[in-house]
């Protein structure tokens, strides 16, 4: 055993102080849909609902350790490692200082709190993580605290490998291939680091969200390089870049491996699981399971372990999330028709829609010419071909219109 290994094993007895080890589940669905033999790590069952305890209670222990007299205990996160720093900070009973940005949301900071029970003091500052991670940079070299990274530290990945641990212990065997999500690769490189010491056979596929593609770019450049821009969905893996002890660890990744999954999809993803199978996933947890279709041919056959890394899902989004995968699956559009100004015309339009066409929108905007008008429509419907028939009748009928579901600035105004 490497000492990598020696140590992975020790951190994952440690966490048993907190919490039992978190389920390796067949998922009966998954395997059926793909002829395959699918596990799901379920780190969104942990008493975070998230893998970022396990980094969090490591990291903290270690340091404590090498410095007893360490009380203070400072991170910026607006998610799930803010929830494993308080969680741990009350297992030791030292100060924690949680840096947030002001945007985030109060149920995240109420979990927060309740997690650290006492032992923590939030703090909200800066309207981006940036200004947030900067001033608790500032705060913890003032206060002399120790500032616990959410993935590029050693111990931090040492704490994350205990998945990797407790994934062949429950399965009594190497998987074929094991499909991580990466963010700032802290998951990914403690995972990989234990499997390819222990079971060097087995195989990776590793996720990242379309708008946050930062290991990716990093394999590219051949070092972290940050993104120019980042789509904040995904929030639990929507990292502008990924760590340099990480990607030490990650730079033998084959770019090929590395696939991206779009925003809405993930959305389509999320519904699936929580109406077919009860599992609640947040967009990072369901990064994993989402990327399953575009492997359907190397899975066949294979034993797959999903990591479900997180599940702290605000309800508040549903509807968001049920809107963005409509769109995707092409079963709801937006567009902009010019509607004469005439008796009839209105019926007109209806008298096109199909059986299975609803208005879920109809808003005038303005009149845009003496005898027109500009309307603002949203179609719901069953199947993506009733919009090509829709569209082929207001194109007889000569009913200008233009389709701006993907058009993002119009869309962010309109919509």
């Amino acid at each position: 055993m490497t000492d990598f290994a020696h140590d992975a094993r020790l951190a994952t007895d440690a966490l048993r102080d907190l919490f039992d080890p978190t389920p390796l589940q067949r998922n009966d669905y998954l395997s059926q849909r793909f002829d395959a033999d699918i596990w799901l790590k379920r780190e969104d069952l942990s008493p975070v609902r998230s893998y970022k305890l396990r980094g969090a209670f490591t990291a903290m222990r270690k340091v404590r350790e090498a410095q007893p007299g360490q009380q203070h205990f400072v991170c910026a996160s607006a998610g799930n490692h803010a929830q494993g720093v308080a969680f741990a900070c009350r297992h030791f009973g030292v100060q924690g200082t949680i840096f947030m940005p002001v945007t985030t949301p109060q149920q995240k900071i109420d979990k927060t709190r309740v997690f650290g029970a006492g032992h923590v003091q939030i703090v909200l500052t800066g309207d981006y993580f940036d200004q947030t991670l900067a001033a608790a940079q500032a705060f913890c070299a003032e206060k002399a605290a120790y500032f616990l990274s959410p993935f590029d530290d050693d111990d931090v990945i040492l704490g994350q490998s205990s998945v990797a641990v407790e994934m062949l212990d429950q399965l009594g065997r190497a998987p074929d291939l094991v499909i991580l999500p990466v963010g700032g690769g802290g998951l990914s490189s403690g995972v990989t680091r234990y499997l390819r010491g222990v079971a060097p056979d087995v195989a990776y596929r590793f996720v990242e969200p379309l708008g946050g593609a930062s290991l990716l770019e990093a394999l590219a450049a051949g070092r972290p390089e940050t993104l120019v821009g980042v789509n904040s969905f995904v929030d639990g893996a929507a990292v502008a870049r990924l760590g340099d002890k990480t990607f030490a660890l990650l730079d033998w990744v084959d770019p090929a491996h590395v696939l991206l999954a779009p925003e809405d999809r993930i959305c389509i993803t999320m519904l699936e699981m929580l109406n077919v199978e009860g599992i609640v996933l947040e967009p990072a947890g369901a990064l994993s399971v989402d990327v399953l279709p575009d492997l359907a041919e190397l899975i066949r056959g294979k034993t797959v372990v999903c990591v479900t890394s997180g599940g702290n899902f605000d309800f508040e989004r549903l509807p968001e999330v049920k809107e963005r995968a409509q769109r995707f699956a092409g079963l709801k559009k937006y567009f902009i028709l010019r509607m004469p100004q005439r008796p009839g015309a209105l019926r007109e339009f209806l008298e096109m829609l199909g059986p299975e066409d609803d208005i879920a929108r109809f808003e005038y905007l303005k009149k845009s010419a003496r005898n027109f008008g500009s309307v603002l429509i949203g179609i719901e419907t069953k199947a993506p071909e009733n919009f090509t028939q829709l569209f082929a009748r207001l194109d007889l009928a000569a009913f200008p219109y233009r389709d701006i579901t993907n058009d993002g600035i119009l869309s962010e105004f309109l919509i």
